[in-house]
C-alpha cells in the first residue's frame, strides 16, 4: 500500500478580503520541500498555481501580487445562478 505523506499546512494560510469579495488562501507542503498554492472562493471554486514555490512566503507573496495587479475578481468564479 502506498502511504500518503502527511499534509503540511502553512501558518500563512488566511482569508483575504478585497473589493467586497473574499477568498481563502491555502498553502501546503508538497512532501518534497516545496509549497503549493490554492485559492478557494465563496462558490468553492479552486484556483491552483501549476508551479510549486520554494517557500510558503513566496506563495503568499504571489497571491498578494496577483490580487494587487489583477484584482481579486480574477480569483472569484461566477457561481451558479438559480
Amino acid at each position: 500500500m502506498d502511504e500518503q505523506p502527511e499534509l503540511i499546512m502553512s501558518p500563512l494560510c488566511q482569508t483575504i478580503e478585497s473589493e467586497g469579495e473574499s477568498v481563502s488562501v491555502e498553502i501546503y507542503g508538497d512532501g518534497e520541500g516545496k509549497w503549493l498554492l490554492e485559492v478557494v472562493d465563496k462558490y468553492n471554486t479552486s484556483t491552483t498555481w501549476e508551479d510549486a514555490f520554494d517557500t510558503d512566503q513566496a506563495a503568499l507573496d504571489e497571491v498578494l501580487d496577483t490580487i494587487k495587479t489583477e484584482g481579486i475578481g480574477c480569483l472569484v468564479g461566477q457561481g451558479i445562478q438559480l
